[in-house]
């Protein structure tokens, strides 16, 4: 099956939860559950090393707040891109949150994840 031939709804019931994985598992600076539903390729790209140095050095990877909000969904070819609007708790600033999700294996995994 291709994701892009999901209902909004259906996708958001996969997105939310792994967002808001990604937003746990970043506050709390843990790699293995941050990366559990990257796929392979992403995985592999996502150096422990250099994730934990980000996960250090950023004020914004430490202060995600839970309270997220849905803005929309972009299909394109085998993937879907999932927008937030992601709020920074510790200064309330904005960031437009970016998941994009697409199947591996038979199972949907995070293909990309990035805040801007």
């Amino acid at each position: 099956m291709n994701i892009i031939e999901k209902t909004d709804e259906e996708i958001l019931a996969l997105a939310n939860p792994m967002w808001a994985d990604l937003v746990k598992y970043s506050n709390e600076k843990n790699y293995g559950a941050f990366t559990r539903n990257f796929s392979s390729a992403l995985q592999m790209g996502a150096n422990e090393i250099e994730m934990g140095k980000q996960f250090a050095r950023s004020d914004l990877a430490k202060n995600l707040s839970e309270d997220y909000e849905y803005l929309g969904i972009i299909r394109r070819g085998e993937y879907v891109t999932v927008l937030y609007k992601q709020r920074n708790s510790k200064d309330g600033s904005e960031w437009l949150g970016r998941l994009v999700l697409g199947y591996e294996n038979d199972k949907v995994k995070i293909f990309g994840a990035t805040l801007f």
